[in-house]
């Protein structure tokens, strides 16, 4: 399980930065991080991070893939994380 931990830690700490700096590039009209990568991140763990710096620096969340999409993928990756949790504790 400790393993696991590090991974979520990791993953969500690099989805708070790719949305921080995708919302800096924004600001100054530069070049962006793709929105598939920061989904993408979303989907392998990052859901959290994502959720976390959306609503810390506002960023995409009048997008629907985003301010619908990172929640269900977040209450989606909770469960999962419930029901690992639960079989290997016991």
């Amino acid at each position: 399980m400790k393993p696991l931990l590090i991974y979520l830690l990791i993953i969500n700490a690099l989805a708070f930065m790719l949305m921080l700096i995708d919302k800096r590039k924004a600001v100054k009209n530069r070049w962006r991080i793709p929105e598939k990568t920061l989904l993408g991140v979303a989907l392998v763990g990052g859901s959290f991070g994502c959720l976390l710096a959306m609503h810390t620096v506002r960023h995409k969340t009048k997008h629907p893939q985003f301010s619908i999409g990172v929640p269900i993928i977040f209450v989606i990756q909770t469960i999962l994380l419930i029901l690992i949790y639960t079989n290997t504790a016991g």
